[in-house]
């Protein structure tokens, strides 16, 4: 077990200090059961990135199932590069180590087995029911409340490891102004501050039953209808964009592989891998 305490920051949008959770190390201990994810815990009150600092201590040879949590992130990402917002005491940033012997191809399907697994959490521990958007995102009354970040190191057309990262909006009492009509968090939702340890713990069990029925199918046959069922924007029109342009098209829901599913204008049907790939709706995120 590791602990690092350095100096907690604050973020000057979140009101109420009262809404803060604090975190620690003992907290998370005493929360998260799970068999082998979070075997190893290592927690922050301020750190860069969760998803920096496990592929640090991956590379230095820390096992799956290492799980980094941190208070505050000073260099929170997000998918495309795209920056996250992750103040003390408000939210869940969290990261795990995975050293899976699976091929480098099928990596981007951990993302989506942890948006199943971060969407049972959330319910379980706070009642809210979130949707998905795909591939990396749970929304709720059409704001975000949860980003997700799967990143991979590869040596020899192998896997070294994958680090999975995410960030769910807990007790944020507010956002900064750019992001007021994009995000929302789970105390704004329920009017409850919630249990960030709890929620962990929640994410790590779910996390090794849909990923370890994905290591047995090397599909996600398992997951594909469940996830479908809660796709936000399935069988409407939302527009696709990648560096090569945009179109309309209607989202399907996901395959085995968790490729998207659209049928163009012209009626023809395509399967959609994530990639370097946007998709929102007509008029708006969703």
């Amino acid at each position: 077990m590791k602990e690092n305490l350095l100096d907690k920051g604050d973020y000057q949008g979140n009101r109420r200090q009262e809404h803060r959770d604090h975190l620690s190390l003992q907290e998370l201990e005493r929360q998260i059961q799970s068999r082998w994810l979070g075997s190893s815990l290592c927690y922050y009150d301020k750190i860069d990135s969760t998803n920096l600092e496990a592929k640090r201590l991956a590379a230095s040879g820390l096992p799956e199932g290492t799980v980094v949590v941190a208070d505050l992130q000073e260099s929170g990402r997000g998918r495309l590069g795209r920056n996250w917002a992750s103040p003390a005491g408000c939210g869940l940033w969290m990261s795990m180590i995975l050293r899976p012997s699976f091929l480098p191809v099928q990596a981007s399907m951990v993302t989506l087995v942890a948006a199943m697994a971060v969407m049972d959490a959330i319910e379980e521990v706070s009642g809210v029911q979130v949707q998905i958007k795909w591939p990396n995102d749970l929304v709720a009354e059409g704001r975000k409340v949860c980003g997700i970040l799967t990143e991979m190191s590869m040596e020899e057309n192998r896997i070294r490891f994958i680090i999975c990262g995410m960030g769910v909006n807990v007790n944020n009492d507010c956002f900064p102004e750019e992001l007021e009509q994009k995000a929302i968090s789970l105390s704004m939702l329920t009017g409850k501050k919630l249990s960030r340890a709890k929620l962990a713990a929640a994410v790590c069990r779910f996390f090794e039953k849909y990923y370890e029925d994905f290591l047995v199918r090397q599909n996600l046959g398992g997951i594909k209808n469940a996830y479908n069922a809660r796709l936000v924007n399935r069988n409407q029109k939302v527009v696709i964009s990648d560096g090569a342009g945009s179109f309309t098209c209607v989202s399907e829901g996901i395959d085995e592989t968790g490729a998207l599913l659209v049928r163009r204008e012209d009626g023809t049907r395509q399967a959609i891998s994530s990639g370097e790939v946007s998709v929102r709706g007509l008029y708006g995120y969703v």
